[in-house]
């Protein structure tokens, strides 16, 4: 009854309200676009592989992908055998291991950092000049030839005043040598470690900064990672939250947030049995760096694992399950990315992931295919999930566990689709919220 009758629409506010209204909150909107633009939609590394800088060599990636399938030949040498000592279900041991080994072969790292800190240690100046000289070198020479990994860069020594201006001397040298050997890479990364200011940042950004103008290069084009390996970088000595500052003090050039397991866990006086990535102390840490960024485009990776799967092969197993298990631990907090500290590492890094984006593969799929059909079904979905859906399967698509053919069978979406779910524009979220 009433269904064809023509609603009356009256309203009581004059438009000026609305346009005044409008006027008033404007700065507001320019605050929200500048500080949380949202994620910048490119591809995330799973891992960082850190290499100290007199180790790096041109055959580096290939040999880590070597030994990593030594490592499963001699452990675990067939589906079944390795889906045993992680514990798989039998649907997934042979694509998780069938698409681990294809990795490994194809592309067994995929972040690569050449360390000229704590895994490199103070050494003569001629040395680390040397030493920084040839990682530039080898790095562009990577990216010419096709061998680079997607990201490849350095870690500087910190900001503070013993190291300083040996980690500036580095990343001059280096910089200064991928721009004589052809220019910057696309897939260049930086990180600059035990940062406990935000000044510490902002010096970071001014040096970059000033890089860049003797250059002549596009203001911004370099950023940089924050390692958070400080109780200072969670809270300041007032009281406050330090991380968002950090943000806001990288001026536009932070790409990451990365979590030092160790070094933090040191710091709070955890003793060495009990430092991991899963202490509660690092997850205080983490959940606060994960909040600092939401929204701003920094991606937060997780920390490392100091057991290696070396030795006799139960000892092998027992460091695979730990790592396997803090992988998948970190993946369903939404923390997409760690560190893996050996070659042995790797097997377990694709396995978690893999497994994590098969298993949720088809429901994920479904459920996108629902939203964008508007077919509905036992779950209400709005445009904040269809985000997060998107953001699964493409996730899936760029480490290698999906393929977009299967992706594209169950959604009936191009990746292009995906993509536009992935990241909405701002209004878009709130829309039907």
């Amino acid at each position: 009854m009433g269904q064809g009758r023509q609603e009356k629409v009256a309203t009581s506010l004059a438009g000026a309200v609305s346009e005044e209204i409008s006027a008033s909150l404007a700065p507001v909107d320019a605050e929200l676009e500048r500080r949380y633009p949202g994620d910048p939609g490119t591809r995330q590394p799973v891992h960082t592989v850190y290499v100290p800088g007199d180790a790096f060599a041109a055959d580096t990636i290939r040999a880590w992908g070597d030994r990593a399938l030594a490592a499963l030949d001699e452990h675990a040498p067939d589906a079944a055998s390795f889906a045993a000592v992680l514990g798989l279900a039998d649907e997934l041991a042979e694509p998780v291991h069938a698409r681990v080994r294809a990795k490994l072969e194809r592309e067994p790292i995929e972040d690569l950092r050449v360390d000229f800190e704590d895994g490199y240690g103070n050494r003569p100046d001629a040395e680390e000049d040397e030493a920084a000289a040839r990682a530039a070198r080898l790095i562009a020479e990577a990216y010419e030839e096709g061998t680079a990994a997607p990201c490849m860069g350095i870690r500087m020594k910190c900001m503070e005043a013993p190291v300083r201006a040996r980690g500036i001397r580095t990343l001059d040298i280096f910089l200064t040598g991928l721009m004589e050997a052809g220019g910057l890479p696309d897939g260049l990364v930086l990180t600059l470690p035990k940062v406990t200011y935000a000044e510490q940042v902002t010096a970071m950004a001014r040096l970059l900064d000033a890089f860049e103008k003797t250059h002549g290069l596009e203001p911004g084009r370099i950023g940089f990672e924050i390692q958070i390996e400080t109780s200072q970088a969670i809270l300041a000595a007032d009281g406050s939250a330090t991380v968002a500052r950090m943000i806001q003090a990288a001026e536009g050039r932070a790409t990451g947030l990365h979590y030092g397991t160790f070094d933090y866990s040191a710091c709070l006086g955890v003793s060495a049995a009990h430092q991991a990535s899963d202490h509660p102390a690092a997850d205080h840490a983490k959940a606060v760096m994960q909040v600092a960024a939401a929204g701003t485009g920094v991606r937060v990776s997780d920390g490392s694992t100091n057991v290696l799967p070396i030795g006799p092969t139960e000892k092998v197993h027992a460091a695979w399950r730990l790592h396997y298990g803090l992988t998948r631990r970190a993946l369903a907090r939404a923390y997409y990315q760690g560190w893996d500290m050996h070659p042995g590492h790797i097997p377990t890094r694709y396995a978690a992931v893999f497994a994590f984006y098969r298993e949720g593969f088809e429901q994920a799929a479904a459920r996108l295919a629902r939203y964008a059909n508007r077919t509905g079904g036992d779950v209400m979905d709005e445009p904040a999930t269809a985000k997060a859906l998107s953001g699964y399967l493409l996730r899936g698509l760029d480490c290698g566990a999906l393929d977009i053919g299967e992706v594209a069978r169950l959604t009936g979406l191009t990746r292009a689709d995906l993509e536009s779910f992935a990241v909405p524009r701002r209004g878009d979220l709130t829309a039907s919220a």
